[in-house]
């Protein structure tokens, strides 16, 4: 599954997220002529996610990538992710 925004809604993207195996949970674009199903209750889920990014982005070091190696900088997101879980 692959939940977006609706900014994301085009056929272009929707063809290359089928191509891969998977399906896409994209709201309408108001302006689109054809219209997709979408399932809601799965599309709230997305909410999680994003105030899961939110809190993480709360740490300075996390949101300017501060750390410079990919290994450090999951280490930091990590800490930061167990730090949240503990309040």
């Amino acid at each position: 599954m692959v939940l977006a925004d609706a900014a994301y809604d085009s056929d272009r993207l929707r063809e290359a997220i089928a191509g891969k195996g998977a399906t896409a949970v994209i709201p309408n674009n108001p302006s689109r002529a054809r219209k997709y199903e979408l399932d809601t209750a799965l599309y709230t889920e997305r909410h999680l996610i994003e105030c899961c990014f939110a809190k993480l982005k709360q740490f300075r070091r996390v949101a300017t990538r501060y750390e410079k190696t990919a290994r450090n900088y999951a280490a930091v997101v990590t800490i930061a992710a167990i730090v949240l879980w503990l309040r």
